[in-house]
């Protein structure tokens, strides 16, 4: 990967074009990765579901316990994608990948680290999600043997990261379509094949995402060794992705803080409220995954941009992932205006529940414009390594969130008030980001922070 060149001495129609192309060629495979991703857990959710009530309802308890830990340590991909893209602007493709393998052992350390605290804990933490006595036995078989592989999917977390500041997306791409086929596929022989009911299933998972991490790792080492990187970890630089992931650890348990005020809210308003909740909540993770593969293309270009000492091409980017966020926007709203009639009978049959969904969606589809601005200004200042404001602009967020959404139940206005504080705190997150950006305090040029 060479050096970006500069933006200057382009026409505007020329750089639009130019920012157009990175951004398509890199958002449209990111997405489809993280479209990928979700799928495992559903393809487990369908196998598993054919065994029992107990079985399922085990499954949904380990799931979301493994899902909220692995999503906790996302940072291994951001933080990662920054700092290699910024190595891969100076032209220092050695030390670019260094950097990554840096992510990839700090990986492999918390991943060890956690395993430690699961297995014996496993019934705990079970029980302490409320599982019944009957699903408990089965959630902590699943919970137990997952754990086992949390270890390679917080490796594929920061290998993808070495891989979109490489600014290649497709091989993650492939990597999540060939993960999810193999775990259907080792899924359904190891449950019933082999007889071994939940316990199957979570083998099948454990054993693809292994198989994700050795195609992660096999891709990287051949880089290392092609230009001469050092696979060995390095305490130092292993303690500096640490650093460098840790601002962006309180911004992610901020934002897990506000989605579960949300549900805890949705559920003290009654049961049709916090149905109504799940559906929405559901179409909102998915208009996020849109949204956020432009982001992934933000953290990818603007540090390849501040890495190459041009920050007039990081400028010009970012304006131009603005545009696309709020036309992705505006179209993903439109979307929810007019599917809403067809998306609700896929959830539910219950005239209490779509009547309390609707207008929430409304508030959804409203939202979308200023969502997409918030996830690319959120991956435009990733790219640029700016953790520390992303965390406090987060817990500024949380702070003017979790009043809000604690008075509807007080002042009323229901489902609908809710999702009228999530866009508020949307808001926020725009303002603040908005702020962060036109005071071009983020633009910091060199390999380097």
């Amino acid at each position: 990967m060479t050096q970006a060149p500069a933006a200057a001495g382009r026409t505007p129609e020329k750089r639009h074009r130019r920012h157009d192309r990175e951004i398509v060629t890199l958002a449209l495979p990111a997405f489809g990765a993280l479209v990928a991703e979700p799928l495992f857990v559903m393809a487990d959710s369908a196998i598993v579901g054919h065994l029992g009530t107990s079985q399922l309802a085990g499954l949904g308890v380990a799931s979301a316990l493994l899902t909220t830990a692995v999503s906790v340590f996302v940072f291994l991909a951001y933080a990662t994608t920054a700092a290699v893209a910024r190595r891969v602007g100076a032209g220092d493709l050695q030390a670019a990948i260094r950097q990554g393998m840096d992510g990839i052992w700090l990986a492999l350390i918390l991943g060890a680290a956690i395993i430690l605290i699961v297995l014996p804990t496993a019934p705990a933490l079970v029980e302490l999600f409320g599982a019944s006595p009957t699903a408990a036995p089965y959630a902590a078989t699943y919970l137990r043997i997952s754990a086992l592989g949390i270890p390679a999917m917080l490796i594929v977390l920061a290998a993808t990261g070495v891989l979109r500041g490489l600014q290649n997306t497709r091989t993650p791409l492939y990597v999540a379509i060939g993960g999810f086929v193999a775990n259907g596929v080792l899924n359904a022989g190891l449950v019933y094949g082999a007889g071994l009911g939940i316990a199957g299933s979570a083998w099948g998972t454990v054993i693809a995402q292994c198989a994700m991490a050795a195609v992660y790792l096999t891709v990287v080492i051949r880089g290392a060794r092609r230009h001469g990187a050092s696979l060995r970890p390095d305490a130092a630089g292993i303690r500096a992705s640490a650093g460098a992931g840790a601002p962006l650890l309180v911004r992610t348990l901020s934002l897990r803080a506000i989605l579960m005020i949300a549900t805890a809210v949705a559920a003290r308003l009654g049961d049709a409220d916090i149905a109504a909740h799940q559906i929405v909540q559901s179409l909102w993770s998915l208009l996020a995954f849109a949204l956020d593969a432009i982001a992934i293309a933000g953290q990818a270009i603007i540090g390849r941009y501040l890495g190459a000492d041009d920050a007039q091409g990081a400028r010009d980017a970012c304006r131009r992932m603005v545009q696309w966020g709020i036309a992705t926007g505006v179209v993903l709203g439109l979307l929810v205006v007019l599917t809403r009639p067809l998306f609700l009978p896929l959830f539910t049959s219950d005239a209490t529940v779509k009547d309390t969904a609707l207008p929430a969606l409304l508030m959804v589809a409203l939202s979308q414009p200023i969502c997409g601005i918030v996830f690319v200004l959120d991956g435009v200042l990733m790219g640029a390594g700016d953790g520390p404001y992303l965390a406090w602009a987060m817990l500024i967020t949380l702070a003017v969130f979790a009043p809000a959404a604690l008075l509807v139940p007080v002042l009323g206005g229901g489902l609908t008030a809710l999702w009228g504080a999530m866009t508020l705190m949307m808001v926020v997150r725009m303002l603040t980001l908005w702020l962060r950006s036109r005071s071009g305090r983020w633009i910091i040029t060199g390999a380097t922070r």
